[in-house]
């Protein structure tokens, strides 16, 4: 039995999840999401959890299970807390500031960058060196950021670019002199 997938999913107050064929909805205070289920995964809604089983234990089955109890738990925790990614600029001057709608990022290029966020997905910037990205599905969250990092990654040297908030970044030495 997969480990994860046999664990039940807990289903806090305000949330209902309904199964519509090979999809969930999950509803809550934040909003909706829809998680796909393979069609060897079956799942049971009760009043407190869900409980997900595999019709075989093939291997593919089993890594189905444990992907979609991934998902659906994901969604659950979406639309109650919501995700969160937080993102440093570092470099002498690189910013970053909202326009409108938009992210405006300056990185050291001849132009500025203007950055569209998808629906769903909310970007706050403090001290115009730190992002918080925030939205209720996981994937797009961490996508949008990984977007936002691939404008600048940090370089090895200096250190400079745009990180993940606690990231390390590995250090190189520069060239000795005599």
């Amino acid at each position: 039995m997969s480990r994860i997938g046999k664990k039940p999913v807990a289903l806090p107050k305000g949330v209902k999840v309904t199964v519509h064929g090979a999809e969930a909805v999950v509803e809550g205070s934040k909003g909706t999401l829809r998680c796909p289920i393979h069609s060897g995964i079956t799942v049971e809604v009760q009043a407190d959890s869900i409980n997900l089983t595999r019709v075989s234990d093939e291997p593919q089955y089993r890594a189905y299970h444990g992907l979609t109890r991934a998902l659906i738990n994901n969604a659950v925790l979406g639309v109650t807390t919501g995700w969160k990614k937080e993102l440093d600029i570092v470099g002498v001057g690189y910013k970053a500031a909202m326009e409108g709608g938009n992210l405006r990022l300056d990185l050291g290029y001849s132009h500025p960058i203007n950055y569209v966020a998808p629906a769903g997905i909310t970007i706050g910037v403090e001290k115009n060196t730190h992002l918080t990205v925030t939205g209720i599905d996981r994937q797009l969250v961490g996508q949008v950021a990984a977007d936002i990092r691939k404008f600048r990654k940090p370089e090895p040297y200096k250190g400079k670019g745009v990180q993940y908030t606690g990231e390390v970044i590995r250090r190189k030495a520069g060239k000795t002199g005599k």
